[in-house]
């Protein structure tokens, strides 16, 4: 693992992030993952993983601010979210959301992390007056202002994927698709995962947020999971 980099991923589990670890575990770029989720990862999420380099760690995202050693790493990627339906307020919503990814963001640049990779959402703007669009730019804007010397925001559209739960907007949005603007059009979550990896590999310095219809052009150079 000589002059590999070490990375820090939250929300494994997740669509995007489920995408994200193999991905990781692949590249030559990362030598050591640390994967901090909720619960622990399903078999599905681990069977394509190189598991020499992974530390999994299940803990409470409340009390993260405990767990400091954890993030001392070269990168952090966080692709935390939730749903209205399954945060059941607002207030939750909005502390998975906005809290605990600024959290995490805040203790990385504190121990040493240099790159901040997000998952955000299309429309992300922190004078919208949509309350998810609202918490996502809030969120971008304070990640920001942390001043990493690298920071990666990825906006992406509608998700496609296979999820734990069957969601009818967004069905509904998967058969009209064709009908949206380029920027609008669904993305698959392994292709924002894709960006995301490039993004962490390449290790630019400064700011970028990668538009949804700009994901596809990211995808390319990434690492690749090996064929079963």
């Amino acid at each position: 693992m000589h002059d590999t980099k070490s990375i820090l991923l939250c929300g494994a589990t997740g669509l995007v992030g489920r995408h994200c670890l193999p991905l990781l575990s692949h590249s030559p770029t990362f030598g050591r993952i640390v994967v901090l989720t909720r619960r622990p990862l399903p078999a599905e999420v681990l069977r394509d993983v190189n598991p020499e380099k992974i530390e999994e760690h299940v803990i409470d995202f409340d009390e993260v601010l405990a767990l400091a050693a954890l993030f001392r790493v070269d990168q952090i990627l966080c692709a935390l979210g939730t749903t209205m339906k399954q945060a059941g307020s607002k207030d939750r919503f909005r502390q998975v959301d906005f809290h605990y990814p600024l959290a995490v963001a805040r203790l990385g640049i504190e121990v040493g992390a240099t790159h901040f990779l997000l998952v955000s959402a299309i429309g992300a703007n922190a004078r919208s007056r949509v309350f998810y669009n609202r918490v996502k730019g809030e969120l971008e804007e304070a990640v920001l202002a942390l001043s990493y010397p690298c920071t990666t925001i990825v906006r992406p559209s509608l998700l496609l994927g296979e999820r734990d739960d069957f969601r009818v907007g967004e069905e509904i949005g998967k058969r009209l698709s064709f009908l949206a603007p380029a920027r609008y059009k669904p993305v698959a979550a392994r292709a924002v995962a894709a960006a995301l990896v490039r993004a962490a590999e390449e290790n630019v310095p400064g700011s970028r947020i990668i538009e949804s219809d700009r994901i596809g052009s990211m995808e390319g150079g990434s690492s690749r999971v090996p064929e079963p």
